[in-house]
């Protein structure tokens, strides 16, 4: 994927600068709200935590809160770039821990490279932190660093450069091994690179059995030699005294290769001395030590892994640092101890061998992911990680004495480690790794726009569909150049130049509506207008999916759409539908769009669309029937239309979960519910899908919520089309557009199935 320099610093800067920001969990509406959490209240807790300082744990957010902190010595693949340039990388730490297990971060930058002093600086914030993550710190004073602390704080401390990369490839090289039916006894290991990773994995990979005297290291200088002069402390735990000086010459019978050094470093005729089955981790990034398809053609039987989501086998930190400090700190771990590091690596092993749900299947667009060569470790995006690590590095915490606090109801536990990190916040990760699977061609109508230029490079790099700009090609090219944008695999298509196109699309519009008023001449004149020619594009197959509506008012995009491509067969009726989401959940909103003020028999079309719209995405629809009154508390033409449609969607759709008429606050409120109206479908989990009895009360509701209430917003989704038209908001972002076209992609990926939108 190829990203810009521009669009790395604009992702920096949009907004407020950086990716972090603080925000309270507790109200701070009323005088009273801000007497409690300052003074006087504050001095309650206080007083508790100074008599037992382990209630720190339950009257602030200690438990829950993670330092990041580096002093900038060993940065990505940067170097030595100092501590204020290491901060956008601690602070993308910080986000994948929220991400992926619901962790609080503090980032700190420490300006100090003497490791007794970093050691005392570090050692001094332990009041504050329930862990603390080392990263990016160079080696070989990394490894005292972590040694020290872990003996002088009583919190978790892990170095992830070190153990994470060790960790994930332990699981993988489990097994691979199985794979190739070899124990870790008995197999030869070379390891290319002497870093504070390659020391880390070596010293685990001795944990999982493989032999100290089976084991050949090297660095820039060839192999690290017991008669060398020029090796640390840690370095000459793996020197040798074989007579062995180069990769080259260790490299012959070796049954794995693990490479934590540089691209292109392990050569072909290297490889091809390797024993049968060889185990070959190239986990340089984003280069690695070969290139994956020159090792398979070198030698057909190599199992490969690397560092790359490209390839099968991707060895990503992200499978362990997040759900490993999670455990650590649901227990109150006093540290992350060598059982609780095998812990993560036999459980991330076992996942992979167990069935893949078909959400990581549909994610990754590929339904035989099995236990096998190509599937070592599980994918990034499986939502069972955070649920099997945790718990397994939480066990072994208990288990080897190290933990402050028990876990009883192990059940119980995986529900709070779901409801942590919000699980359905990865919609849209999921649909963009779908999306990748299998490209599609998607025609934008306003490609003369900027942001449609922007979003167009950033789906073509990262390959998620093929751009087809509609507009005057000059024109498109000159904002190319202008703004430094690289579109690989486009095409532009102006529709003025397009003469004998638009004469065969507007005898086509004729022939479809030309008992509504639409000569032959009207059709080809319709033609110029790019939203009529991009959605012909797509009727006629020369496209996959349409997008407009970034510069126009939503009713003169939806109609060209409309009159050309039409509904899907059996839908009566198209609808609009926001995704509206939180720290609570995901919710959809329908109709926001489309339909003014539909009738009862109207809502239950609506209801059918939206219903398998919201499956689409693999929820199960639990819908509220929105009104003024609950289940006729109050009368009037909104409750009664509402009621009667709710009874007719019953009728018609037996297995749906839906109720109402119901007001939108009961409808979330399940303790209100249960309390007054236990004969609500609802009552037990709540809503999560709302039908609006206007389009006014559902657009009104999703922007009051997308810009007052803070909640983020995909759509407008266009549902019950025949083909995939997606209509942006006005002045949608660049990301918006980007998450709108993935959504295109896999609903035209989707188009033969039954869950299309």
């Amino acid at each position: 994927m190829s990203i810009s320099k521009e669009d790395a610093l604009n992702y920096h800067t949009q907004g407020k600068p950086g990716k972090i920001e603080v925000v309270p969990t507790k109200a701070l509406s009323t005088q009273l709200d801000l007497a409690l959490a300052y003074s006087p209240g504050v001095a309650e807790p206080c007083k508790e935590i100074a008599a037992n300082k382990e209630d720190a744990y339950k009257y602030t957010a200690k438990g829950n809160l993670v330092a990041v902190i580096s002093n900038g010595t060993a940065v990505l693949g940067l170097g030595n770039i100092g501590p204020d340039a290491s901060k956008p990388v601690m602070e993308g730490k910080g986000v994948l821990f929220k991400k992926f297990a619901g962790i609080d971060v503090f980032d700190l930058e420490v300006n100090c490279e003497d490791p007794e002093q970093f050691i005392k600086i570090v050692e001094s914030l332990e009041p504050t932190f329930g862990g603390v993550n080392l990263e990016d710190i160079k080696a070989p004073e990394c490894f005292i660093i972590e040694q020290e602390l872990r003996k002088r704080m009583n919190i978790p401390v892990m170095h992830d450069d070190q153990h994470g990369t060790a960790i994930i490839s332990s699981a993988a090289l489990l097994n691979a091994l199985e794979v190739v039916g070899k124990k870790a006894e008995d197999v030869n290991v070379v390891v290319s690179g002497a870093g504070a990773a390659a020391i880390s994995c070596t010293r685990l990979y001795k944990h999982l059995g493989v032999r100290s005297e089976n084991i050949v290291m090297c660095d820039i200088n060839g192999v690290l030699r017991k008669d060398r002069t020029d090796l640390d402390v840690s370095q000459l735990e793996f020197a040798t005294g074989r007579d062995l000086y180069t990769l080259a010459d260790a490299m012959p019978g070796a049954d794995v290769f693990i490479g934590l050094s540089a691209g292109n470093i392990l050569k072909p005729e290297v490889l091809a001395t390797m024993a049968k089955d060889p185990i070959v981790f190239a986990l340089a990034n984003p280069t690695p030590e070969i290139d994956y398809h020159l090792a398979l053609n070198t030698r057909p039987d190599v199992i490969m892994a690397t560092g790359r989501s490209d390839y099968p086998n991707q060895v990503n930190n992200v499978l362990g640092f997040p759900y490993i400090f999670r455990g650590a700190l649901d227990v109150r771990a006093t540290e992350i101890n060598e059982a609780m590091k095998l812990a993560a690596v036999y459980a991330i092993a076992k996942l992979a061998k167990e069935v893949v749900p078909d959400t990581v299947n549909k994610s990754y667009g590929d339904n035989k992911i099995t236990f096998g060569k190509n599937y070592l470790i599980p994918k990034p995006l499986d939502p069972r990680l955070i649920t099997t690590i945790s718990p397994a590095v939480a066990r072994a915490a208990m288990e080897s004495g190290v933990a402050k606090k028990d876990i009883e109801d192990w059940g119980a536990y995986e529900v709070e480690l779901l409801q942590r990190i919000g699980i359905d916040q990865r919609l849209m990760s999921r649909i963009i790794t779908q999306a990748k699977q299998e490209p599609k061609r998607v025609v934008f109508a306003e490609a003369d726009n900027l942001k449609i230029l922007k979003a167009a490079q950033i789906i073509s790099d990262e390959g998620i569909a093929f751009p087809i700009l509609l507009g005057n090609a000059e024109k498109i090219k000159e904002l190319l150049i202008e703004n430094a944008l690289v579109i690989k695999d486009f095409l532009i298509v102006d529709p003025f130049e397009e003469k004998e196109k638009r004469s065969l699309y507007g005898n086509l519009l004729h022939n479809k509506r030309k008992r509504k008023g639409i000569t032959a001449e009207i059709g080809r004149k319709l033609m110029r207008n790019r939203n009529y020619y991009g959605a012909m594009m797509v009727e006629t197959g020369e496209a996959d999916a349409f997008i407009s509506g970034l510069t126009q008012e939503y009713g003169e995009t939806i109609k060209p759409a409309l009159q050309v491509i039409g509904v899907e067969e059996g839908i009566k009726r198209v609808a609009g539908m926001y995704i509206l989401s939180n720290r609570k959940g995901v919710y959809f909103f329908s109709d926001t769009t489309v339909n003014m003020d539909p009738t009862a028999e109207e809502l239950v079309d609506i209801i059918g669309v939206t219903a398998r719209g919201v499956k689409f995405f693999n929820f199960e629809p639990r819908i509220a029937m929105l009104s003024y009154s609950n289940f006729g508390s109050n009368e009037g033409a909104v409750p009664t239309k509402v009621a009667l449609a709710t009874r007719l969607a019953k009728e018609k759709y037996p297995d749906l979960i839906i109720d109402g008429d119901i007001q939108a606050n009961v409808a979330v409120d399940t303790a209100l519910q249960e309390e007054m109206y236990p004969f609500s479908a609802l009552a037990k989990d709540g809503a999560n899908t709302f039908i609006f009895p206007a389009l006014t009360s559902g657009n009104i509701a999703y922007k009051l919520l997308q810009e007052i209430g803070g909640m983020e917003a995909i759509g407008p989704l266009l549902m019950g089309m025949a083909k995939p038209v997606h209509i942006l908001q006005l002045g949608s972002s660049v990301r918006e557009i980007v998450n709108m076209v993935a959504i295109a992609v896999v609903d035209a990926q989707s188009q033969n199935s039954k869950i299309n939108l």
